[in-house]
């Protein structure tokens, strides 16, 4: 087999941190207009305004707090059947983004998110539309499975593993970009308002600018036709069966176990958002204040990941310092913000503050540290998130292999977030559900550290693309044959 075929089925591609490249073919880049339209960061880019017009959207209705309503209990069931759909949905949707392409993907993806967003309206137009509501957060759950995992194949096959962290960082900046826009439109319209819940022009502005999120996948290059910066080619899903790719789920897993010890860190990687949106902005803070801090929080991400995206793709460290160094500062911002928040938490219960009592306003004495810990709670959210994906990324450059880790990821992450989810929905204390979300991190942290230290190598080796090195029935062909076929 020559160099040339080796690298159209994707094997070993991805040059190396210090630029190296090892039995790979390099391949011509278009120019001009069309240079610019297929080169990786463009297309990143375009993936990232897909996220910002529907999760960025969605993250910034749900971080106002009960999906900005007055009572969450209707919020957190949806949530609730959301994340179980999810869960599920993500497990096999590396399968299906492999077979029906990332594009495809990601357009079935988006839908959900314009569906969950109007029935919002739509209970607010009919109070009693709550099962509608509950209905489409369980649709969201299937859709939201199919997306993000085409995203995560997507924004962590592009780049060259010098530029993983940056590739990462500028996607989370303009997703969340999402929620800023959001939570700017909910503070303009609601800056005047005293009350708990948000009007029917909130839910409208949300809607039109998901429906436009949702056409961005059809304008999107093939991934078949991406070329690195480097050179090398992209790889691209190529197995012919459901059966075969089903099979390639099982190999990534059975090849690479200690993907296992990141499931804890998965599990807990949405789980700090009950307590952050919930118990903590929807139960202390009026309409006003939750769409200021709401602003507040997803500006914080954009700071947040572009911090620890330039941390991780720091040239002159060593990739395997730079993931210790992503672990140490993870583990003091946990701290950090939760012993911070523990101090506010221990004052007040669910029946000291019900539903329809008066919340605190922006001007409100001790209004600003409240604030300035919502800021650091989403700098910590994009940390933990951006951190999550570039381990998966320092494992593999197979899009294959990452639309498998990547739906892994999503299904655990929305496991954890359907049951505390849920826990909310039936009344479990603030203070049960703020403990487990910081027991939780730590053990997310503690299950990583050896992973880390055994799995994390300076550059991914031919030896490490098991799917890449499946041929069109399920068999793995041994690195050391590829190598003597190409030279």
């Amino acid at each position: 087999m020559t160099d040339v075929a080796e690298n159209e089925k994707g094997y070993g591609s991805g040059s190396s941190d210090d630029g190296s490249q090892s039995h790979q073919a390099v391949f011509e880049r278009p120019t001009g207009l069309k240079g610019l339209y297929y080169h990786p960061i463009t297309q990143v880019n375009m993936l990232g305004f897909v996220c910002f017009m529907c999760p960025g959207l969605f993250n910034a209705l749900n971080g106002l707090g009960a999906g900005g309503q007055v009572d969450s209990t209707t919020s957190a069931n949806a949530n609730a059947a959301l994340y179980a759909t999810f869960a599920f949905s993500a497990f096999f949707a590396g399968s299906i983004n492999n077979k029906l392409g990332s594009r495809l993907t990601l357009l079935l993806g988006s839908t959900g998110y314009a569906l969950y967003i109007g029935s919002y309206l739509a209970m607010n137009i009919h109070p009693n539309a709550g099962a509608f509501v509950i209905a489409a957060g369980a649709i969201l759950g299937i859709c939201a499975g199919l997306l993000w995992t085409a995203q995560g194949s997507l924004m962590l096959s592009y780049p060259t593993e010098a530029q993983k962290g940056r590739f990462i960082g500028i996607f989370w900046s303009i997703f969340n970009l999402g929620g800023v826009v959001g939570a700017a439109v909910s503070l303009g319209i609601n800056f005047h308002s005293t009350g708990n819940s948000v009007g029917n022009g909130t839910y409208i502005g949300f809607l039109v600018l998901t429906l436009i999120g949702v056409t961005i996948p059809l304008i999107m290059a093939d991934p078949q036709k991406m070329i690195r910066t480097d050179g090398t080619k992209v790889t691209t899903p190529r197995h012919p069966s459901w059966k075969i790719e089903i099979y390639s789920l099982y190999v990534a897993i059975r090849t690479d176990p200690l993907i296992i010890m990141l499931f804890p860190m998965f599990f807990a990687s949405n789980w700090f958002y009950t307590w952050q949106f919930n118990e903590y902005n929807g139960a202390l803070f009026n309409i006003r204040a939750r769409s200021l801090n709401n602003l507040v929080y997803w500006i914080s991400q954009i700071i947040g990941s572009l911090a620890i995206g330039f941390l991780l793709d720091r040239k002159t460290l060593s990739r395997r310092v730079r993931a210790f160094s992503g672990w140490t500062l993870l583990f003091g911002m946990v701290f950090l913000v939760h012993i911070w928040a523990y101090i506010y938490q221990k004052d007040y219960t669910r029946a000291s503050i019900p539903p329809e009592s008066d919340k605190m306003d922006i001007f409100d004495h001790g209004y600003v540290p409240r604030i300035w810990l919502y800021f650091f709670c989403g700098v910590l959210d994009a940390m933990w998130q951006i951190t999550a994906y570039w381990i998966m990324g320092a494992m593999s450059n197979d899009a294959a292999k990452l639309a498998h880790f990547t739906g892994l990821y999503k299904s655990i992450q929305s496991a954890g977030a359907a049951g505390v989810w849920r826990a909310d929905a039936i009344g479990l204390p603030y203070m049960n559900i703020f403990l487990s979300t910081w027991v939780l991190l730590v053990a997310g942290l503690v299950f990583a550290l050896p992973m880390i230290h055994w799995r994390v190598k300076e550059h991914t080796e031919l030896e490490d693309e098991t799917i890449a090195r499946m041929d069109d029935f399920g068999h793995i062909i041994p690195a050391a044959e590829l190598k003597e076929g190409g030279t």
